[in-house]
């Protein structure tokens, strides 16, 4: 080999290797991960609240002693409180205090340790439940014709017909529109609610494999053993209770995001579920430019009500 070529040769050698790694950084430019399918689906999204907000007169389960409830308070009312010095007029912010009876409370993440003390607390449950595939299935129609109708087996026999089968590690929120008359406290003495049946809960858990399901009311059944909820906390499976605004969620196609803060060894959490629904959904949108946060009338603290209100 003559030693132009060897040259030439060595020439596009050297070329080549200094263009590899521009090619790969080319490559690795064009491939967003994650950042394409907000892009694509979550910018056009519509979002959907699933909980009820917290307030005094949230209906609390009947089975908990009558003084269980939530208070919200403020150094306002009580000038001997560590907190009374931190008001809009004295330090230019201000904090609220709260005091819960109870960590089973207004929209609900129930984890199995609630009913067994060898399973996850709320906080040992994994960061792979903050977002999932969303099943509904609505019984709301027979719940009208009787209040205590429960979820079955057919019923969701009867939805994959319809909608296909109901995806594995997947969230399934049962849509009885009992929650439309919160926070009405005769809510929490109802002995008849609308709720679902242990050979449904079975079906969904063993047959579909999903992570869990949800409902409105604050127990999962009206059995005088709560048979259901026993079954499933024993069984290691979590649930959600005191689910809000079903009605305006589509029966398929749509996310969840499930939000919860972690209290050490809590058996319970205080969830903020929010469906991530396709465009034409109704629901909010994320706006084209955001911007600050709108303004309102001010906030004010109504020592009738026990909150602050505008």
């Amino acid at each position: 080999m003559d030693r132009r070529r060897l040259l030439k040769l060595t020439s596009v050698a050297l070329a080549s290797a200094v263009a590899l790694p521009t090619v790969v950084q080319a490559q690795k430019s064009k491939s967003p991960g994650l950042w394409g399918v907000w892009d694509s689906a979550f910018a056009r999204a519509r979002f959907v609240s699933l909980s009820h907000v917290l307030a005094p007169n949230t209906p609390v389960w009947s089975g908990f002693p009558t003084t269980t409830k939530f208070q919200q308070g403020t150094g306002r009312l009580d000038e001997k409180s560590p907190y009374a010095a931190f008001t809009y007029e004295k330090t230019g912010l201000e904090t609220t205090a709260y005091a819960f009876a109870t960590d089973q409370f207004g929209t609900q993440l129930d984890p199995p340790a609630h009913w067994h003390q060898c399973f996850p607390a709320i906080d040992e449950l994994p960061a792979t439940l903050a977002l999932r595939k969303l099943a509904v299935i609505s019984i709301a129609d027979k719940v009208a014709a009787d209040p205590n109708y429960h979820l079955t087996a057919a019923d969701i026999a009867a939805w994959e017909r319809a909608h296909g089968m109901i995806p594995a590690g997947s969230v399934v929120m049962v849509r009885s529109d009992w929650s439309k008359r919160w926070p009405d406290p005769e809510l929490a003495k109802l002995t008849e609610f609308p709720g679902v049946s242990l050979a449904a809960l079975q079906f969904l858990h063993l047959q579909r494999h999903i992570l869990f399901h949800g409902h409105e009311p604050l127990d999962t059944d009206s059995t005088p053993t709560l048979e259901g909820e026993a079954w499933l906390m024993h069984h290691g499976y979590a649930q959600a209770e005191g689910v809000d605004n079903l009605d305006a969620v589509p029966a398929k196609g749509c996310l969840i995001n499930i939000g919860y803060p972690k209290f050490r060894g809590g058996l319970g959490g205080y969830a903020r579920y929010v469906a991530i629904c396709p465009p034409g959904t109704r629901g909010e949108r994320i706006p084209a430019r955001e911007r600050p946060l709108p303004t309102a009338s001010p906030l004010h603290f109504d020592a009738a009500l026990g909150y602050r209100v505008r």
